[in-house]
């Protein structure tokens, strides 16, 4: 059985890493932007 402080950090963990997917995924969406806008200057 887990003990309930080790069911606390994976919670933690688990938050982390739903923020983390988050800001990789704001990252890749702002280099697709610049990416488009530089395909259009040229």
């Amino acid at each position: 059985m887990m003990e309930i402080s080790q069911a606390k950090r994976l919670k933690e963990l688990e938050k982390e890493n739903a923020r983390l997917k988050k800001v990789v995924a704001d990252q890749i969406l702002g280099m697709e932007i610049l990416q488009e806008a530089l395909e259009k200057k040229l």
